[in-house]
């Protein structure tokens, strides 16, 4: 299956699940990534503020954002710009109609990335939506621990992949 077929295929088994069923599993697996021991020890966090059709981060960027360094990222023109969250930052929809934080961008490193997919592999293979975003931002941190955040059936056996294709070093699901 190549890479526009299975994102179909996964848009399709999405519409088969409810909001409230997709939110109840978000729950689970961000409490799995809750007491992960690399987000346990990790000091600044790069994480995503979901699309509705994505593992919902919102309340987990609300609760965490006072404990932990949460860097957010934006898309400007072709390319991820991570920005810090501070107690002063407001949100804005960007491009997709993400909401994107309105602040300085964030220059520093980082302890841990957890990403978001259409799917994944069990060897750590990501499905983007196509657009090459976090592919062209994680080539350049290749050092820092990455997890893929998804719903279990985003999880599929094989992903077509490219030698552009960053993999993750893990992947967090039901």
């Amino acid at each position: 299956m190549d890479k526009k077929e299975l994102r179909k295929q996964i848009k399709a088994l999405k519409k088969q699940h409810t909001a409230e069923q997709l939110d109840i599993q978000s729950k689970v697996i961000m409490k799995k990534v809750e007491s992960h021991p690399d987000f346990i020890k990790a000091e600044k966090v790069m994480l995503y503020y979901s699309l509705p059709d994505e593992v919902q981060t919102a309340d987990f960027i609300a609760k965490w954002r006072k404990n932990k360094q949460i860097i957010l990222p934006t898309v400007v023109g072709d390319d991820i710009v991570p920005v810090k969250l501070d107690n002063s930052t407001t949100f804005a929809k960007g491009d997709f109609d993400i909401q994107e934080p309105q602040s300085e961008p964030y220059t520093g490193e980082y302890d841990l990335i957890i990403v978001p997919g259409v799917a994944f592999d069990r060897n750590g293979n990501r499905l983007g939506r196509g657009r090459g975003y976090y592919d062209r931002f994680l080539c350049h941190h290749t050092d820092v621990k990455k997890i893929g955040i998804c719903f279990d059936f985003q999880l599929v056996d094989e992903i077509p992949t490219e030698p552009t294709d960053i993999k993750m070093d893990e992947i967090i699901s039901l």
